[in-house]
């Protein structure tokens, strides 16, 4: 009740926070445009922001090679890990001031661009990261972010939070601020087309678990949910597309718009039980994030199909999976529609790094990130959680 009535009281808050969006930049070869951006920006020296093996693989390369031909002098950091911490985060702001930088392009999937706007925000406000996490810490305008995505995943090109982890507490912490959501989101799928096919499915995955949670989010209105069913059905159309064939620019297209929408979405409804869990399996043991969701949904689905089904019938009959009349069997048609598309993914039903030791704790802070922030349709008690989580160990145990 307590968590009801906490939702409750920002909800009308939160309607009446205007959450900017991003000027969209979209279609094959669009990176070619990133040098007039900077100069509609005031950007006269960007860092460029991202990791290693995007650099290794050379899939930054025409992002760099524009800025080269354009004579538009960059500085490149490069240090981006998975689950960035706070020592990328500070680590870039040195570079970023030490070269007298004026804006930031972000390149690669959520890890850079969710560093990117927490470098920008740490910059801007002469704060250390350590001090912005929380809602609507920062207070100010940032330097400009392009947020240049090479996954179809995240959505964090469109979103108004930067999540960074700490490995000390073993915890990942957000900064939520409008001010931080990035100023152009650049979707060129000829920087996807060599994404892995396992990442193309896990990052696809990530952004169904948006588009479902931003759904059935206490917070949804009829904008943030006409977002929610048109990516949910792009994903279902597109994404096994994608990962069969990841040379296909129309499916990579596709999915980088649906991202981008449930990116949209779930910014302004925040998420639910999910993610709530999914972030604790990547603090304890670095499990990606979009497999970490695509493990977790379905449990939680089903948690809430039993508990009380109506919104996730809701979700059934708007995105077009139905089977037969009732609350019930609408939601189970969806959960079964989800199962499916993850099997053909190939995306496993368990975690393999989940410990039984640790099941207590991770339960305990998945309950504390959701309790009172999160609208979730139905409250799960760290009892039940702790049952899901077991639920994937005892899976993993019969497989072997």
């Amino acid at each position: 009740m307590f968590h009801k009535i906490l939702v409750g009281v920002k909800k009308p808050f939160l309607k009446m926070l205007p959450i900017p969006e991003p000027k969209l930049v979209s279609g094959a070869g669009s990176v070619s445009q990133i040098t007039e951006l900077c100069r509609e920006l005031g950007i006269t020296h960007p860092l460029i922001v991202t990791d290693k093996v995007l650099v290794e693989l050379r899939i930054i390369e025409p992002v760099l090679s524009t800025l080269q031909q354009a004579g538009l002098p960059f500085t490149l950091f490069d240090e981006v890990a998975p689950d960035p911490g706070f020592d990328e985060v500070r680590n870039g702001v040195r570079l970023f001031i030490d070269n007298r930088c004026d804006g930031i392009i972000a390149v690669g999937g959520g890890s850079p661009m969710d560093c990117a706007k927490a470098i920008s925000a740490s910059a801007k406000t002469n704060k250390d990261v350590s001090k912005l996490f929380g809602l609507m810490r920062v207070h100010r305008p940032v330097y400009p972010v392009i947020a240049v995505p090479t996954t179809s995943g995240t959505g964090s090109e469109g979103t108004v939070a930067a999540v960074i982890s700490d490995h000390q507490a073993r915890k990942k912490r957000a900064i939520t601020d409008p001010f931080i959501v990035p100023k152009v989101a650049l979707l060129d799928p000829n920087l996807m087309v060599g994404l892995p096919p396992k990442i193309t499915a896990e990052t696809g995955a990530d952004a169904l678990t948006h588009a479902v949670e931003s759904y059935i989010s206490g917070y949804a209105n009829e904008y943030s949910q006409q977002l929610s069913i048109s990516a949910i059905q792009r994903i279902f159309r597109w994404l096994p597309v994608a990962m069969q064939d990841g040379s296909n620019l129309d499916a990579r297209q596709e999915m980088a718009q649906a991202s981008y929408e449930a990116g949209l979405a779930f910014t302004r409804t925040y998420i639910g039980y999910v993610h709530a869990i999914a972030h604790q399996l990547g603090a304890f043991y670095h499990v990606p994030h979009g497999r970490a969701n695509a493990i977790v949904l379905p449990s939680v689905l089903r948690f809430i199909a039993t508990a009380d089904p109506k919104s996730l019938a809701s979700l059934a009959k708007a995105a077009g999976y139905t089977s037969g009349d009732t609350d019930k069997t609408n939601a189970v048609a969806f959960i079964e529609k989800v199962e499916e598309l993850l099997t053909q993914l190939g995306i496993p039903d368990c975690v393999a790094e989940l410990k039984i030791a640790d099941i207590s704790q991770i339960a305990k802070q998945a309950i504390d990130e959701a309790f009172g922030d999160y609208p979730v349709p139905v409250e799960m008690s760290e009892e039940q959680c702790q049952n899901i989580l077991k639920g994937l160990v005892k899976r993993m145990t019969n497989d072997q």
